[in-house]
């Protein structure tokens, strides 16, 4: 009996050791980091108010303002957001916790869906003077990306790239709405412990893939042209893909 009694004492003790291992492990840890680039040349805001880049166009330019809304990462339990700031470096990198080893298919939405696309709703998007005027349906933005370029005049323009969801003002009683978020999916990868996985963000694509972008004749008042915001839903699709994963 007192044999038992010892190998019970023993088996106790290994039970609640490995629960005080268990619980001090930390879980996986992953960090989304997006990286910008022209074409494969890295882009940093250092790079930002230089007229150093030339588009699919011919026409050369600068980056004064870039900043796009990414949500619903499918790594994240709930809905979410994220704001990246390229000029104030914020929003670059995003930390997750809590996601099993295994093989995922990693995706996210640019922009708002419709159903996620409430006007007022996100009180820091407010804060930050990302919506969109109620003329022009409400909502927020899904990209402010501001420059300059030398237009056929060779003199200095400036251009509003802004992405929102399209609408038609024909009928300025009816307005009429197309979602122009759009899903990136960039493929599988593999978590195992710690892992970074870069996003790379190639900004040339949105002047030229499917649709060559002429800033001479598209630079301004893009938001309310319906058209034009079809079209740089097309071309963004382009824009994102998958960099190096790293496990740690």
């Amino acid at each position: 009996m007192k044999k038992y009694s010892i190998l019970l004492v023993v088996i106790l003790i290994a039970f609640n050791s490995c629960k005080e291992i268990d619980c001090c492990v930390s879980p996986p840890f992953i960090n989304l980091k997006f990286t910008h680039n022209w074409n494969g040349i890295p882009i940093t805001n250092e790079d930002f108010s230089a007229l150093k880049f030339t588009n699919e166009n011919g026409e050369k330019l600068s980056i004064e303002k870039l900043r796009y809304l990414i949500s619903n990462i499918n790594l994240m339990d709930s809905k979410n957001y994220t704001l990246v700031d390229v000029g104030e470096n914020t929003g670059t990198e995003i930390s997750i916790l809590d996601v099993k080893n295994g093989t995922y298919n990693l995706s996210f939405r640019f922009g708002f869906a419709n159903e996620d696309n409430k006007d007022g709703e996100y009180q820091f998007l407010n804060s930050v003077n990302f919506n969109v005027p109620a003329m022009l349906g409400g909502g927020y933005h899904f990209m402010q990306f501001d420059g300059k370029y030398i237009d056929d005049n060779n003199q200095e323009a400036g251009f509003n790239y802004h992405t929102i969801r399209a609408v038609d003002r024909t009928n300025l009683t009816d307005l009429k709405f197309e979602d122009t978020s759009f899903e990136v999916n960039l493929g599988k990868v593999e978590i195992k412990n710690n892992t970074e996985i870069e996003i790379k963000v190639n900004i040339a694509e949105w002047f030229k893939n499917p649709n060559l972008w002429n800033l001479n004749e598209l630079n301004t008042n893009l938001m309310g042209n319906f058209e034009a915001q079809k079209m740089m839903n097309a071309n963004g699709k382009s824009v994102f893909s998958l960099g190096k994963v790293v496990n740690k």
